[in-house]
């Protein structure tokens, strides 16, 4: 099976172990800025806790909106293992900081500049990973490279989110932040062990100068625009980042709403629950669905979500909500894997971070539009209107990229 053979090659294990401590970290940090935010508007009466969700969300993406336009064509210039290296010290010393700066001022709006510089770091991190894996594994070995890192992203959903949840509500946010700090120490460690090699491209670019960063940061986005397949794969990656923005803002609400005693502990199991579904998403895409069209999967996956949204926004019951996790989870993860894929597969390694550079900016201006436009609609209606409309734009959104994809050349991928 091609996931063992690379789960024993030392660079792509280490890479592997290192997103799972990582991500385990992130979801603790996600789980604990959630419950500080909702801490802080139980005790202030003028504090909206959507509104805080919702600057939460914008302060996410805006480093990618300022930032990730540029600096794909910078980090395809340099060493991408050192790149990750440098970013997860700095990522360590950020999410460690932060419990001490809210002690010391209890201001939100300095929580907020944190996150601001720690995504802002993000901006440069998640491009060089994503830019790296072809360098590390053979080209048949790329989409089961990316469901194993997918598997790797839902253990630490699990981990994160079960222990995230009873972590904060027991001992607090700042402890969790402080297990944040040390997951992203330990990915250090693991990356420090990749073997990597700069390519030899390097030595053939350009002086920097205005004009030819211009240029280099133009060819990125139009390679985005050539490849039908690839325009298929973010169309459908923008619904799922879409509903994700609807389900951060209404969803946290209405679980919140629904339960007898809010705490942080039903969010985390719900995301348990969507990493149990996105673990067999990835299992089906890296086996049987590997051999079907992508784009007819990619748009029935999106249309059975919006079906999912519709059970999720009409129940009060926690079982109800978690069996839509699960499902949510299972019909995301073909976004999620395929896009991936098909990305690295037609960019050459001299375009590949600022293609997914410009990938990353479209994700956060999409979750931008949808925090924004799902808080004004949670404030004139309510969580259960909310979520059924963003079901409805998802059943829309399946239809056009099955629509899309009808004369895409299916892409045939080594079994290995």
């Amino acid at each position: 099976m091609p996931g063992q053979s690379l789960l024993k090659q030392r660079s792509f294990a280490a890479l592997w172990w290192g997103q799972i401590f990582s991500m385990t970290g992130d979801r603790f940090t996600y789980l604990a800025l959630a419950g500080l935010f909702y801490e802080h508007s139980q005790h202030d009466a003028a504090t909206s806790y959507a509104a805080l969700l919702a600057v939460f969300a914008n302060v996410v993406v805006a480093p990618v909106l300022l930032f990730a336009p540029f600096t794909g064509a910078w980090i395809d210039r340099l060493n991408l293992k050192h790149v990750l290296v440098v970013c997860d010290l700095l990522r360590t010393l950020l999410v460690l900081c932060m419990p001490l700066v809210f002690e010391l001022t209890h201001s939100t709006d300095l929580i907020f500049l944190s996150v601001f510089v720690l995504f802002t770091v993000n901006v440069i991190f998640l491009p060089a990973k994503s830019a790296m894996i072809p360098e590390i594994v053979r080209a048949d070995q790329l989409l089961a490279a990316n469901s194993l890192l997918a598997g790797a992203g839902i253990v630490a959903t699990a981990i994160g989110a079960l222990a995230g949840g009873y972590v904060i509500d027991r001992f607090g946010w700042a402890v969790a932040m402080r297990l944040d700090a040390l997951s992203y120490l330990i990915s250090v460690c693991t990356l420090s062990i990749v073997v990597y090699r700069a390519g030899a491209h390097r030595a053939k670019l350009a002086a920097v100068t205005v004009r030819s960063y211009v240029v280099e940061v133009a060819a990125g986005w139009g390679m985005m625009r050539r490849s039908r397949a690839v325009a298929v794969g973010l169309v459908s990656l923008a619904a799922v980042w879409f509903a994700g923005g609807v389900l951060h803002v209404a969803g946290n609400q209405h679980i919140q709403a629904a339960a007898s005693v809010p705490g942080m502990q039903r969010l985390g199991a719900l995301l348990f629950a969507i990493g149990v579904g996105s673990g067999v998403g990835a299992w089906w895409i890296n086996t049987h669905g590997k051999r079907q069209p992508r784009a007819r999967v990619l748009g029935f996956g999106l249309m059975l979500a919006g079906c999912t949204l519709v059970l999720f926004a009409l129940s009060s019951l926690f079982a109800v909500f978690v069996a839509a996790a699960v499902l949510l989870g299972v019909f995301a993860a073909p976004a999620l894997v395929l896009t991936e894929t098909v990305l690295q597969e037609d960019t050459a390694l001299e375009h590949r971070a600022r293609v997914f550079s410009a990938r990353d900016f479209l994700m956060r201006l999409t979750l931008l539009a949808s925090v924004t436009l799902t808080a004004w609609l949670v404030s004139i209606t309510d969580t259960r209107t909310t979520i059924g409309a963003s079901a409805v734009l998802l059943l829309a959104i399946g239809a056009v990229v099955i629509g899309l994809g009808r004369g895409v050349r299916r892409v045939r991928v080594n079994a290995g």
